[in-house]
């Protein structure tokens, strides 16, 4: 068991699921986006809905996205820090599904346009995993240094992820691959034990048919 089970994580409260998860999953969003959002729509389900005033859940969800740490001191003023950078928000409540009561649907919009929607659930002790990227079931938990990569399905594309990793001794701790369709959009998420230097990042970009490529650091 390691200390944090114990302690919990360091934070702005008051709850280490509502708040500091809120939080870790709001900053996930914004690195998955890969540009800083302008505009975001969130979904609260379940707890995160009926409690989220009195946890401060928005105010944390809010502050992730503009990159801000379950620590911060600037959690409890968010909104007025989005305002200043430009980040346009609303807040929702609704039914997800069959999914884990701390859950939230997160949809971004980058100043270039690009767009992203996450679905992602805080399960405990500031802990977070994210379950669909734009659709797609995926598992990313953001404790190891994770790979995701998002292309057209087509033959080779994960056995040259994983063989560019191999060959500078990268070892992938789990891997999961899911796509909307045989040859549409696939997304491949490896969790590995060792950092991920930056040259490994520019050569799987260079793969044929990679559209995007980005990198959550251990959190």
């Amino acid at each position: 068991m390691r200390l944090l089970d114990v302690l919990g994580p360091v934070m702005i409260g008051p709850s280490s699921s509502h708040t500091a998860g809120a939080a870790r999953l709001g900053n996930i969003a914004r690195i998955l986006l890969g540009e800083p959002p302008v505009q975001a729509r969130i979904i609260l389900h379940g707890s995160f809905a009926a409690t989220y005033r009195g946890h401060g859940t928005d105010l944390a969800l809010v502050a992730g996205l503009l990159g801000f740490a379950p620590d911060d001191e600037r959690i409890r003023d968010s909104f007025a820090w989005a305002a200043r950078e430009g980040l346009e928000f609303s807040i929702e409540t609704g039914d997800l599904g069959d999914v884990h009561p701390n859950t939230a649907r997160i949809e971004l919009t980058s100043r270039s346009g690009k767009r992203l929607s996450v679905v992602g659930s805080s399960v405990g002790g500031g802990k977070v995993e994210i379950t669909e990227i734009s659709g797609l079931p995926v598992s990313l938990t953001g404790e190891k240094n994770t790979i995701v990569a998002m292309y057209p399905d087509r033959p080779g594309v994960v056995a040259g992820i994983t063989s560019i990793l191999a060959k500078v001794g990268v070892n992938i701790a789990t891997m999961r691959v899911a796509r909307s369709g045989r040859g549409k959009t696939a997304v491949c998420v490896i969790e590995v034990d060792q950092d991920i230097p930056e040259e490994v990042v520019q050569e799987v970009r260079q793969l044929p048919t990679i559209e995007n490529v980005i990198v959550v650091r251990a959190q």
